[in-house]
Parts: structure tokens; C-alpha cells; sequence
């Protein structure tokens, strides 16, 4: 039995459109009854309605004294429970466009304020726009549709392959931000369909390329948008749906001989291969070239996971879960506790405490296991050291280091001078790891400065080979002298 105690509010449904298309149930709990609330008295039954004399109050003041749509759909609820609390022996009607539970935004909260205990809440349902919009466009919606609010549409909300019906397109700027939104997946010139008054004798359909659709400004509540699916593969190719089936057929049983041979072991190469490309992209800083590997590096995921799939240990899913679990759980002043103030290497701290926190439970063999063994060699010795370091194990300043260096090196060149190989490798890597030390402790990233340095020799050296060519000479018909002198000019130029 419904608790008489609790404010009353009559939800009523005004249909798509005109008076012909009210349910005779609600004409009649309209002509009978006495004034009624209105959302909004922008609808075409509304003024039909009002000439029979039924009375309606809206809420054109809430519109008015806001800028944003929550803070008026919040101010149209409280009136609304306010007036229902103000007459206890009654219950309060209140009007809406359409079917009550589609697109309402202020019903959604007056249905909440019922949960919490604040009224009692009855609908009668009036046709939403829904089956006079399938009608104009002809469509049929068991295709597959969605129905979105213009007011707070991302792109991420789109699904390509089905029809797409966003609605409250109420002006010209909300039909500039729906566009901009939709370009983000569908070209300027693909064609889309406005519904205006969808059922109704001012019914109008009007197709139009999306990019003029901020100038067709006779958009309104009553204003439909209707974004038809692609018609091809082609359109999805910016997706990472698309790019997951396509590797899927790659590995499938009619896809390339190649992929489908590829295992976890063989793949290790070209991960790495792929990660030293993209450093190399971001040092030429070439926009196109970057796009490119973060492309490559990408497909070495996407591969890893589909192996893991057809193998049935884990899938792509699995690996996204995993990371943005990781993510969240490693940044709380982000996703939960807001932190003013927060430097970067407070956040580092943090991010390696909760790390830590995460594997309490593994009782590791030795301080350096989660330290990856396929790592090159100098970017381990700089991963060792930050271990070590965090431990403790460190100098608090960097004098013992450079006395450390030339200890090392006087070490090399001892070996040398004896002509013992073994010896001087060994030697030859303490002085590298020291010098790694070093670098760690002015935060120099080792593995990158020698990159660079590389990449610096090789540019010189083209020089080189440029400036000899053109007296008719390569390096081996040349001579140290002749090239020194052209490797100074090199540096003079800033090559």
C-alpha cells in the first residue's frame, strides 16, 4: 500500500507531438484534474492543451537563472518537492515531453528523491519521440540504435555500426558541440539527418553533409539528429575494435603464415626493436615518424595479446583491466584523495610505496628480482643502483664516486698494461657501472645520453662522408688527418 504520508507527484507523459497523439487516458486526467507543472511549455500540446483551458505552471524562471542544464534540473525537482510537501492532501501533477522515463533527465531525480524516502512518485506514460523518429527516418530500431543526449556527448559514447538518435539538440551551440564530437570519428562531409517534430503535422526531415550542421539554426527542443551507421570498414579503421578484429584475422586460420607462426619468445626481439624506434622518432622530434612507431609498439601489444587469447590464458581485456586497475590503485591523490601541492617526486614516492605494498605478500629470492634480466646492460646497471640505493646502499654526495672512477680506471689500464683480456673486461665494466652510478646520481638517464651520443657520431660522420664525396674520396682512400679536420667543422656547425 502506497505511504499517503509522503508528498505526491503524478509524472504524465505529453507524447511526441501534437493533442491527436495523447493517450485518452492522459487527455482525460488532464481536462479533469487542475493545473499542472511543465517542465518546459516549449511543446506543441501544450498550447493545445491551454486553448481547452487546461492550466499549466513551467519553470521558465530556474531556466533563466542558470547557464547549465544539472543545476536547473536539480532547481525544477526541489520545486517540485517543495510544492508537493506544501499540499499534503493532494497530489501534484507534473508534465514532460514525451514518455516519462525516456530522456527525462528531472525524472531520473524525482524517481532517486523517491528511493530516499522524499515523495511518492506515480508515471502515466504518454509515446515517446522514439517510434515517430524511427517512422520518418525509416528505420527499424531491432538493428541496433543508440539514443544519446546531445548535452553530454564524448566520443567515446559512439558506436559506429549502429544508428545513432541524439536528442536534446536544443540550439545552435549545442548542435556546434555535437558536431565537433562526431568529427572526431565521422568525416566533415558525412551525411546526417535532422527530425524536426517527428510525428507531428510540422513534422520535417532534412538531410545535410555534418559539417553545416551548427548552421541549420532551426534546431529545437523538439529537434532530433540522426547519424546513420558507416556504411563500411573503412570508417572504423581509427577504432581499437577494428584494429583488434584485424589482428584477430591476422592470427586466424586463413590469416599470414608469418603471425600466426609468432610466439612470446619469437616476438621478444621486435618489442625491443620497436620501443629503441620510437626513442629514435622522439629525438628527431617528427610528429608523422612517432605516429608511426607508437603504431608498431602497439601492435607488438596487440599480438602478445591475442598469442595469450588463442592460447586461452588472457586476452586484450585482461591487459587493460590490469593497467587501469594499476593506475587508479597507484594514484589515489587523482582518482580519491585530492592532494594540493603534490610534486612529482612525491608522487614517485608514493607510486613505489604502494608497489611495495602490492607484493608484500611475494617474498622475493633476492632484493633484485622484479630488476628485468633482458634489460640492456647499462640501463640494468642504472636499475640496480636505484634499488640499491632506496636500501640505503649509496653515497651521500658524488666526491667518493669520481675518487671511485679513477680507481676503476686506474684498475683498466693495469690490466691492459699486463695484457690480461678477462681482467680488463671486468674492469672495463666497473667502470661502467660506476660511471652509470654517476649518472643516476645527476639523474642522467645513461642508456639515453649514449643514444645520443651515437646518434651525434653517426650524423658527423655522414658529414664526413659528404664532404669527401664531393672531392671524390671515401673514408678508406682518405686518412685520420682529413677526416679529423672535417669531423671539427662538423662540430663547428652544430651537427
Amino acid at each position: 500500500m502506497k505511504d499517503t504520508k509522503k508528498p505526491e507527484i503524478e509524472i504524465i507523459g505529453l507524447g511526441p507531438g501534437s493533442l491527436g497523439q495523447l493517450t485518452l487516458d492522459v487527455y482525460k486526467r488532464l481536462k479533469d484534474g487542475g493545473m499542472a507543472y511543465a517542465r518546459t511549455t516549449r511543446h506543441p500540446v501544450i498550447a493545445e492543451l491551454q486553448s481547452e483551458g487546461v492550466e499549466f505552471e513551467a519553470f521558465d524562471a530556474i531556466y533563466e537563472a542558470h547557464d547549465t542544464f544539472p543545476p536547473i534540473y536539480e532547481g525544477i525537482v526541489e520545486a517540485l518537492l517543495g510544492a508537493a510537501a506544501a499540499a499534503p492532501r493532494e497530489r501534484i501533477r507534473y508534465v514532460v515531453p514525451g514518455h516519462p522515463l525516456v530522456a527525462e533527465e528531472t525524472v531520473q531525480l524525482l524517481l532517486t528523491a523517491e528511493a530516499e524516502g522524499r515523495a511518492s512518485i506515480d508515471m502515466v506514460g504518454g509515446a515517446s519521440f522514439l517510434d515517430p523518429v524511427f517512422s520518418a527516418l525509416r528505420i527499424d530500431p531491432n538493428d541496433g540504435f543508440q539514443l544519446l543526449d546531445a548535452t553530454n556527448l564524448t566520443a567515446d559514447d559512439l558506436l559506429l555500426t549502429q544508428h545513432l538518435i541524439i536528442s536534446q539538440l536544443y540550439d545552435g551551440f549545442v548542435a556546434s558541440e555535437v558536431k565537433l564530437t562526431l568529427m572526431e570519428h565521422f568525416p566533415d562531409d558525412y551525411e546526417v539527418t535532422l527530425v524536426q517534430a517527428a510525428g507531428s503535422p510540422d513534422e520535417k526531415v532534412t538531410t545535410l553533409p555534418l559539417y553545416a550542421l551548427d548552421r541549420e539554426m532551426n534546431v529545437s527542443n523538439l529537434t532530433v539528429l540522426y547519424v546513420p551507421p558507416v556504411p563500411d570498414e573503412s570508417y572504423l579503421s581509427h577504432t581499437f575494435t577494428r584494429l583488434r578484429e584485424v589482428i584477430r584475422v591476422l592470427r586466424g586460420p586463413d590469416g599470414c603464415p608469418w603471425d600466426r607462426k609468432q610466439t612470446h619468445v619469437t616476438l621478444k626481439r621486435f618489442l625491443l626493436e620497436e620501443a629503441y624506434e620510437v626513442l629514435d622518432a622522439i629525438d628527431e622530434e617528427d610528429d608523422e615518424h612517432l605516429i608511426e612507431e607508437l603504431g608498431d609498439v602497439l601492435l607488438q601489444v596487440f599480438l602478445h595479446a591475442q598469442i595469450g587469447e588463442d592460447e586461452g590464458y588472457f586476452n586484450m581485456d585482461d591487459v587493460i583491466a590490469g593497467l587501469t586497475e594499476k593506475m587508479i590503485r597507484r594514484h589515489p591523490h587523482v582518482f580519491h584523495e585530492k592532494i594540493e601541492g603534490d610534486r612529482p617526486e612525491d608522487v614517485e614516492l608514493r607510486w613505489d610505496k604502494i608497489k611495495e605494498m602490492e607484493k608484500k605478500d611475494q617474498t622475493p629470492a633476492s632484493f633484485f628480482d622484479d630488476v628485468p634480466s633482458s634489460m640492456p646492460a647499462l640501463m640494468t646497471a642504472l636499475e640496480l643502483q636505484k634499488k640499491a640505493a632506496k636500501a640505503g646502499f649509496q653515497w651521500g654526495e658524488d666526491a667518493p664516486m669520481w675518487e671511485k672512477l679513477e680507481e676503476e680506471i686506474a684498475e683498466w689500464k693495469e690490466a691492459l698494461t699486463e695484457h690480461n683480456h678477462e681482467e680488463a673486461k671486468k674492469e672495463f665494466g666497473d667502470v661502467l657501472f660506476i660511471l652509470a652510478n654517476l649518472a643516476r646520481f645527476f639523474k642522467i638517464q645513461p642508456e639515453e645520453a649514449l643514444l645520443m651520443t651515437n646518434r651525434t657520431f653517426i650524423r658527423r660522420f655522414q658529414y664526413i662522408e659528404a664532404q669527401l664525396k664531393e672531392n671524390g674520396k671515401t673514408p678508406e682512400t682518405s686518412d685520420l688527418t682529413e677526416m679529423d679536420r672535417y669531423w671539427d667543422e662538423a662540430k663547428r656547425k652544430g651537427i
